[in-house]
């Protein structure tokens, strides 16, 4: 059985025109042969009525709990039941079904919910039937029969576990923009799609802000082994992500991502020993941990303790770590970059480029860390835009030497 898992996301299926488009991609995909899985968000974003902002309005600032799931829920149902009459009454037969109904299932950490298997005999029956199944992403149901939510962008991850469940051939992102970028085409000039990425090159930039997929869902696709792709929906190309994406050592960086909006932390321990600095080491991260406060470009030596986190989480870092004996020295308004490519693995030269690009543009580089396939630099806000031209540029990541993010 070649089975394809098709997601469209909020803004794939809005209108009614794009709604139409989106049922083409789905027909002529059955017309190849294939059993088509649909997986489909919630139609829009706010202010349109059913998105999920406008839903979780509707009950102002509360905690994670079942409410809230079973609310933001119902954006993702309008649009499987939306969508699968408009498939049935252009002579495909399907069948909206619940994230629970198609049998993935979840702990009860609501509002981040995690998947801890998916059945694939709901789906298979339908297909069996000759009906699509049209599935909601974002979505799943606990043990107890709760309705539960994966977190913003969990639509992603519900194709690709279905997909994964499955065994499906392919699983297909559609998006509004035609594929993973070598940067944001709204801020760096030359900066377009590309054919192929590695898997582990899009989890790195999924996670470090390319917004054309979910960075759970990306490493649960590395993890699975599981190929996809990113695709306008209009163009229906864009980016094949797998594990045969060729690798060029001579063009050792594939994109350049941003995150915005965050602050660089630097804490000085108030104890000398080094027993002492160990003690408050653990006692920081912890607190951190217990409050889910999320941090980021972490390094630990004998200066201190370094790391960033968004913005709007510094007064709550502030309040945790307050009590203890130590000194905080906050920046705000500050842009974490990252570069990434599989090439620069064992490839001398990537950071001295980077900082001598960055140099050139006259930004300063406030913080840096780096792994395998990933260096980032933490640069002031108002200086990102330049430096991430710079890189770009000095890279060569234009048309003529195709590259990738977004």
């Amino acid at each position: 059985m070649n089975i394809v898992v098709q997601k469209f996301g909020g803004s794939s299926v809005s209108t009614p025109e794009l709604r139409e488009i989106a049922a083409s991609r789905v027909r002529e995909a059955i017309n190849t042969g294939a059993q088509v899985v649909v997986v489909v968000s919630a139609m829009g974003r706010q202010p349109d009525p059913y998105a999920t902002d406008t839903l979780l309005s509707l009950i102002g600032p509360v905690r994670g709990g079942p409410n809230r799931d079973l609310l933001l829920a119902v954006g993702e149902m309008i649009s499987a039941s939306v969508f699968a009459e408009l498939l049935s009454s252009l002579g495909n037969p399907a069948q909206a079904m619940t994230g629970g109904q198609a049998g993935i299932l979840t702990d009860d950490t609501y509002g981040d919910a995690h998947i801890l298997e998916v059945d694939p005999n709901p789906v298979l029956a339908l297909i069996e039937k000759g009906i699509v199944p049209v599935v909601t992403g974002f979505q799943g149901a606990t043990r107890s029969g709760g309705v539960s939510t994966l977190g913003r962008g969990g639509s992603d991850l519900t194709a690709i576990a279905l997909g994964e469940a499955l065994k499906a051939s392919s699983v297909d992102i559609f998006t509004d923009v035609s594929g993973v970028f070598t940067a944001d085409p709204r801020r760096v000039a030359d900066a377009h799609s590309i054919d192929r990425v590695t898997p582990a090159e899009m989890v790195e930039l999924a996670g470090n802000g390319a917004k054309v997929m979910h960075s759970k869902a990306a490493e649960l696709a590395h993890a699975t082994k599981t190929p996809y792709a990113v695709k306008g929906l209009r163009s229906n190309v864009g980016t094949l992500i797998d594990d045969d994406a060729p690798i060029d050592r001579d063009r050792p960086v594939t994109g350049i991502t941003a995150l915005r909006n965050v602050a660089f932390f630097r804490v000085i321990q108030g104890l000398s020993d080094e027993g002492g600095r160990a003690t408050l080491d653990r006692e920081l991260f912890d607190r951190l941990a217990a409050k889910n406060i999320s941090i980021d470009m972490i390094n630990v030596n004998d200066a201190g303790v370094f790391f960033v986190c968004d913005d709007e989480n510094v007064e709550r870092v502030r309040a945790e770590l307050h009590n203890l004996n130590l000194a905080l020295r906050v920046r705000m308004h500050c842009a974490k970059l990252s570069i990434v490519g599989a090439g620069m693995r064992g490839t001398p030269g990537v950071m001295a480029g980077v900082v001598r690009a960055v140099s050139k543009a006259a930004v300063e580089i406030i913080h840096s860390t780096d792994s395998n396939i990933t260096i980032s630099v933490l640069v002031p806000d108002e200086g990102a835009g330049r430096a991430e031209q710079a890189l770009h540029d000095f890279f060569a990541l234009g048309p003529q030497t195709a590259a990738v993010v977004s």
